[in-house]
C-alpha cells in the first residue's frame, strides 16, 4: 500500500502578528509555529529575541515580509532585571555561573555608573551569539570553549532608566538602536559597580512604533476560532511613515515602477520629503521615497495591489 506523500498546501497569509513570545522558545520556534497555526506560506520575525527572553516579537506574513527590514532597523525598548553580584558564561540566566561577589553598592554608585551607559557607548558583542565568524555562530566557538577576539560595535543608548533596586536585583527600562546587546550591557554595568552582573529577566516593550498594544500569545492564537483575524494589516508595520494618496491612474503607473512627479496632480502629498506609505483610497500600495520637487520615487509594492 502506497503511503500519501502529498505535500501540504500553505495559504496565501498576508499581515502582522504582534506575538508576546514565551520564556524558552527561540525566536524561529516561535515562528514556525504561529505559520503552523495560521498554515501561512510565507512568513519571517522582525530581530531576534533570545530563548529566555519575553515579549513584542513582530510576525510578518506575506507581503508584510516586504517591510521587516525597517523593524530591523528600528529602536527597540526593554525592561530588564540585572542580577548584581553574579557573573555567567552566557550573560543570562541560562548560563553556568562563573563569579560570584558581595553587593555592597548605593543608590548613589548606581545612578553614576548608569549615567555612564547613556548615549553612544560601543560594546563587544558576546561569544554567546548568532555573529558568525567563518560561517560559524559565535554560539558554536564557545560551547567549544574557544573564544575568538571580536571588535567593539557603536550603539546608542537612549533611555537607561533605573526602575527599581532591591538588592541584589537592579530593574532597568532600556531604549536603543539597533544591534544593542541587553546582555552585554547589564555584564558592564555589574563590572562597573565592581560586583559582577548577568540578566535575571528581559522583556522587549516596543519595536519601532509598535508596542504591547494588541499583543498576543501563542496559546491565544491557537484557542481562537478565526486566528486570521487576529493579524494586524500589512501597513501596520509602516505607522511611522507619512501617507501619500494617488489617484487610480497614477496608482498603475506606480506599481508599475514609474517615478511619479506629484507638484500638479490632485493628491495627497505630506510636506517632508522622505519614506511615505502609497495609497489608492485604503488600499496599501506599497512605500516610496518622496524626494525633491515632490518625486516619488516606487521602494516596494504590495504583488496584490493592481487597482
Amino acid at each position: 500500500m502506497k503511503q500519501n506523500h502529498t505535500k501540504k498546501v500553505r495559504d496565501l497569509v498576508d499581515g502582522v502578528l504582534l506575538l508576546d513570545k514565551p520564556v524558552g522558545f527561540s525566536s524561529n520556534d516561535a515562528l514556525i509555529k504561529a505559520k503552523r497555526v495560521l498554515n501561512a506560506k510565507k512568513a519571517g520575525h522582525t530581530g531576534t529575541l533570545d530563548p529566555f527572553a519575553t515579549g513584542l516579537l513582530p510576525l510578518c506574513f506575506g507581503e508584510a515580509t516586504k517591510f521587516s527590514q525597517d523593524l530591523l532597523e528600528a529602536d527597540k525598548t526593554y525592561e530588564t532585571t540585572v542580577h548584581l553580584g553574579q557573573t555567567t558564561d552566557t550573560g543570562d540566566t541560562e548560563g553556568e555561573v562563573i563569579a560570584s561577589h558581595d553587593v555592597n553598592v548605593t543608590l548613589e554608585q548606581i545612578h553614576a555608573v548608569l549615567e555612564k551607559f547613556r548615549g553612544p557607548i560601543a560594546q563587544v558583542p558576546p561569544m554567546y551569539s548568532a555573529l558568525k565568524r567563518d560561517g560559524k555562530p559565535l554560539y558554536e566557538y564557545a560551547r567549544a570553549g574557544i573564544t575568538l577576539e571580536r571588535e567593539a560595535r557603536n550603539v546608542i543608548i537612549h533611555k537607561l532608566e533605573l526602575v527599581s533596586y532591591e538588592a541584589p536585583f537592579l530593574k532597568l527600562v532600556v531604549t536603543c538602536s539597533k544591534g544593542t546587546y541587553i546582555r552585554v550591557l547589564g555584564q558592564d554595568i555589574g563590572e562597573a559597580l565592581g560586583c559582577g552582573a548577568h540578566l535575571n529577566a528581559l522583556r522587549r516593550t516596543q519595536v519601532g512604533a509598535l508596542t504591547m498594544d494588541g499583543m498576543l500569545t501563542l496559546e491565544q492564537l491557537i484557542a481562537h476560532e478565526a486566528p486570521l483575524s487576529l493579524l494586524a494589516p500589512v501597513d501596520a508595520l509602516l505607522s511611522s511613515f507619512p501617507a501619500v494618496q494617488l489617484n487610480a491612474e497614477l496608482a498603475k503607473r506606480f506599481l508599475n515602477g514609474q517615478r511619479l512627479a506629484l507638484g500638479k496632480e490632485p493628491v495627497t502629498v505630506p510636506a517632508e520629503e522622505g519614506r511615505v506609505r502609497v495609497y489608492l483610497d485604503d488600499k496599501l500600495l506599497g512605500t516610496a521615497m518622496l524626494g525633491e520637487y515632490s518625486i516619488l520615487a516606487p521602494e516596494r509594492l504590495i504583488a496584490f495591489a493592481q487597482p
